[in-house]
């Protein structure tokens, strides 16, 4: 075994385990059965998840080394300066093994008649086109900065692509003493990356935003006599951690604006750069940027911020792209009625993407018309761009509902976008509640209150996704609507928890992070080995995002070596090594990866015969378990539980079944087994078929 990766044997790495996810993302973009624009979307999302991880868990070990320590117990017994070091190496082959796949996309495009060129490929058309376009479009958008002669070197954004321009002077310029100039060109991020270029004939021609930079130097530093100029690409990532100041005097709103601030200064973590570019112009940058040892130092291509493939024009090309497909309803529940009556006879299950989002929008719409409904309370942690859950909960305040909105000002990546839904809620008088100290709030539920006959009855949402419409169409999340008043009662304790958190509430049917969830957790596999030992059915059926808590894992290895058998679908991160006699050889682990994100989590207990199902908001993280308020939710209804179980079968059944042993052998997964039969395909005919039925 490749003891890099493990810890004594029993765990994973988790950064090492996450980069294997994301080598699993790359093998989409290696698909040759795959739609050609959709796998440069997968190297567009590769090289996403890349810039995170470097912002965020890069950036963390690195914090680790520079305080001068080894970080064993934290990292799981290897030192964060060899895993630094590990992370490189292993992120540099990635970047390598994309290049070939993206270089092989381009090729079969060419075979589509579909031509991405460079400054060297433009014809004397071309080049008109393309003058005209940088004059009118892209040079009032440029930032170009002479670095030569600056004595203090400037400060680059993050995750920005920038061409480092050099200039060997010509002898008869004698404006600077050196023989080289430099100058740093910035990509602008408001002009697309991409720019189509007029047909001719049934070829179509791309030219990427950089190569319509290089083609235009001569005219962007026609003041200058030079005898060459050159340009090669570099970026920064830089560590995107908060540091969330104490002064007690300022909001926490204000608070969290100045670290989102200071994340554009933050350290540079990672230097990306065009390896074709001259020794003595890579050393003058590094020299300049203070980039040292403990930053990671990636040669890479031509072009960087691949993410950008994400949003590769169409093209007027569907046949080169995913068959769209509308998402479906509900069989049973429409929407053109009311929610509420039909909610009040059984519970409904949402399964995005594959069924219409529409029913939460409805549900909050119906809410704020409704003269019965007297109150809302939601939770929020990631808002659409263009939310119209926000602007149903506005809807509902100028109704004269009671509204209440626990909004998470600290998700990561979404922290701006959030402060900015706070301030409008805000102004629209809806109390907002900012969380709870020392912990964020990832549980995902809604709450209304309705009178009826003079009784106060409740009505809730629970997901195992947030309430947002643009990753519902993405994301596959399960989302439940009920109006069982065993479980909305509690629901409605979770909320009065974030009103006064030194009273902690006891829970009959949720399990509620951060006080129960783990002892709650270890109880049902308690359930499940007892069961095992007294010859009744068994068996544990676990979907996550993540499973990396050490102890979690520990009582899992518990379960296998009493022979409860376990089946779990991790789709990222997962240290728990399955297959090893003597410690897991009862537990197999699969990853999905495919069309959508698979994003639910579910906790399924055979229970001797009589299965619990969850659905939850939390993944196997002392993160979820111990620092979050969490809600994982019990399926009572026979209907909807029966159908998670048979979901999760397709999912099981129709995919490769590969062991997560170590990085080694995971890329050689990677590498050479074929591509699994998707279930996110099936998955969409499974609910074709039960609306047929009905």
């Amino acid at each position: 075994m490749d003891t890099h990766t493990q810890v004594g044997n029993q765990y994973n790495n988790r950064e090492l385990s996450w980069l294997q996810f994301n080598a699993r993302v790359l093998q989409e973009a290696n698909d040759k059965k795959l739609p050609l624009l959709e796998r440069l979307r997968f190297l567009g999302i590769f090289s996403n998840n890349l810039d995170e991880f470097f912002k965020v868990r890069y950036a963390t070990i690195r914090r680790i080394v520079e305080a001068g320590k080894t970080g064993r117990s934290f990292l799981g017994g290897i030192s964060a300066k060899d895993l630094l070091e590990e992370i490189t190496l292993t992120v540099i082959d990635q970047q390598a093994h994309s290049l070939n796949i993206l270089s092989n996309i381009q090729k079969e495009l060419r075979k589509e008649n579909i031509f991405i060129i460079n400054e060297r490929e433009i014809t004397p058309d071309q080049s008109k086109f393309i003058s005209e376009y940088f004059v009118r479009y892209v040079s009032p958008a440029m930032m170009t900065i002479m670095i030569g002669e600056l004595d203090e070197f400037p400060s680059l954004r993050d995750s920005a692509a920038y061409l480092a321009v050099t200039m060997v002077m010509s002898k008869e310029d004698d404006t600077f003493e050196a023989k080289h100039n430099y100058a740093l060109i910035e990509i602008p991020r408001t002009i697309d990356r991409f720019v189509v270029l007029p047909p001719q004939g049934e070829k179509q021609y791309v030219i990427i935003l950089d190569d319509l930079i290089r083609h235009c130097l001569h005219n962007i530093f026609s003041i200058f006599k030079y005898e060459t100029i050159s340009a090669h690409m570099i970026k920064i990532t830089r560590d995107a951690e908060l540091d969330i100041d104490s002064d007690l005097s300022r909001s926490f709103i204000d608070k969290i604006s100045k670290s989102v601030k200071n994340r554009s200064v933050g350290d540079p973590v990672r230097f990306v750069y065009d390896k074709s570019i001259d020794k003595k112009t890579l050393q003058f940058l590094l020299n300049k940027m203070g980039i040292d040892k403990t930053d990671s130092i990636i040669p890479g291509g031509r072009y960087h911020n691949r993410r950008d493939y994400m949003n590769f024009p169409r093209l007027g090309r569907p046949d080169l792209q995913y068959e769209h497909k509308e998402p479906l309803p509900i069989p049973g529940l429409s929407l053109q009625g009311s929610l509420f009556d039909k909610i009040a006879e059984k519970d409904y299950l949402l399964h995005a993407p594959y069924q219409t989002f529409m029913y939460v929008i409805k549900f909050l719409r119906e809410a704020a018309l409704d003269p019965k409904v007297k109150s809302i309370k939601i939770t929020i942690y990631r808002l659409a761009e263009v939310s119209h859950i926000a602007s149903s909960l506005i809807n509902a305040r100028k109704n004269g509902k009671d509204v209440t909105v626990q909004i998470e000002l600290q998700a990561r990546f979404d922290e701006e976008a959030n402060i900015e839904y706070a301030e409008l809620l805000q102004s629209e008088d809806i109390r907002l509640i900012f969380g709870v100290k020392g912990l964020k709030v990832h549980c995902k539920a809604c709450l209304v209150e309705r009178v009826e006959n003079n009784k106060t009855i409740r009505y809730g949402i629970l997901s195992t996704g947030n309430f947002n419409e643009s990753t519902a169409r993405i994301y596959t999340d399960y989302t439940l609507f009920t109006a069982d008043q065993r479980i909305c009662k509690e629901i409605n304790k979770v909320f009065e928890f974030f009103e006064v958190n030194y009273l902690v509430r006891k829970y009959n049917h949720l399990i509620v992070s951060p006080h129960y969830t783990r002892k709650a957790i270890y109880h049902l596999i308690d359930t499940e080995i007892k069961n095992k030992k007294a010859g009744l059915p068994s068996g544990i059926k676990l979907k996550l995002n993540s499973l990396s808590d050490y102890k979690m894992i520990d009582k899992l290895y518990e379960a296998s070596r009493a022979g409860v058998k376990i089946k779990m679908i991790v789709r990222g991160i997962c240290c728990l090594i399955p297959g090893v006699e003597g410690m897991s050889e009862n537990i197999e682990a699969i990853s999905i990866v495919g069309k959508f994100l698979e994003h639910p989590r579910l906790f399924i207990f055979e229970n001797g015969g009589n299965p619990k199902v969850y659905i939850s908001s939390a993944d196997f993280m002392g993160r979820n378990l111990d620092n979050r308020v969490e809600i994982s939710c019990p399926i009572y209804d026979e209907g909807i539980k029966k159908e998670i179980l048979e979901n999760f079968e397709i999912g099981w059944r129709d995919n490769v079944k590969a062991r997560v042993i170590s990085i080694k052998n995971d890329n050689a997964y990677v590498k050479n087994n074929k591509p699994p039969v998707r279930s996110q395909f099936k998955m969409y005919d499974y609910y074709l078929k039960k609306l047929e039925v009905k």
